[in-house]
């Protein structure tokens, strides 16, 4: 008998382990990325007092897309954080994938929050 394997279990024990490392702080927080089926979520969260500083995700009011789970849709998501960051005086970051592979939509939102000017 063949053990079915539960990609989503993987991810997770990818991504606990990378957060043993990597931490938020107010003076550099953590940039999380989540996808799911349909959508694409970004925030910046401080460990040490637990809160959600910005967030942003194609669910927001002002995503005018045509399809909430592509490139485009993530690039339009690191662009939007980047900029809701600046305004709230974040510069830089520390880049949680999430226990994803960096490639395709989470490499366009890195590279998006980069150009609008994130530093990490």
């Amino acid at each position: 008998m063949f053990k079915k394997v539960n990609r989503n279990e993987n991810r997770k024990q990818r991504h606990m382990r990378v957060r043993k490392k990597i931490s938020g702080t107010p003076e550099k927080p953590r940039l999380n990325v989540f996808r799911s089926g349909r959508h694409i979520y970004a925030q910046i969260i401080d460990d040490i007092v637990g809160n959600t500083l910005v967030s942003a995700s194609t669910l927001d009011k002002q995503a005018n897309l045509t399809s909430t789970h592509n490139k485009e849709a993530a690039k339009f998501v690191g662009e939007s954080i980047a900029k809701k960051a600046l305004e709230k005086g974040i510069e830089e970051v520390v880049f949680d994938r999430g226990g994803y592979i960096y490639h395709g939509k989470v490499k366009e939102l890195a590279e998006a929050a980069r150009e609008a000017g994130l530093k990490f």
